[in-house]
């Protein structure tokens, strides 16, 4: 088994089930993303670069986005925790979840992957 998807399956509830559907969406969302295991988390690659990642942390599932310095769509709804480039959505419970603002995050994301990582 993939250690990406180990890592997604091995998460009690409800945080396997937030990572299973935000796995998901962002599937269905780029086609041509890539799940990779870097960092010790799930991590999705488009075209060899760094995309975004799933954390589960103590409380909350992390998706991170590695341009977010680029992203503008839904920023007021973005955690950036005391980082200065990257932006994540959170989530404590699948309820929390909008799919729509989700693919809107992604598909902007999409948009600046060939960014550089600082602005």
């Amino acid at each position: 088994m993939n250690p990406a998807e180990n890592y997604i399956l091995q998460q009690t509830e409800p945080f396997r089930s937030i990572l299973l559907h935000v796995q998901m969406i962002i599937e269905h969302t780029i086609s041509d993303v890539e799940l990779k295991y870097k960092y010790k988390v799930p991590f999705y690659y488009v075209n060899g670069r760094p995309f975004c990642y799933l954390n589960k942390s103590k409380n909350y599932v992390d998706i991170g986005f590695w341009n977010g310095g680029h992203l503008t769509v839904h920023t007021e709804l973005m955690v950036t925790a005391g980082r200065k480039v990257m932006k994540s959505l959170r989530y404590t419970t699948l309820e929390e979840i909008q799919d729509t603002i989700l693919k809107e995050v992604l598909l902007d994301a999409y948009q600046v992957k060939d960014k550089k990582f600082w602005k």
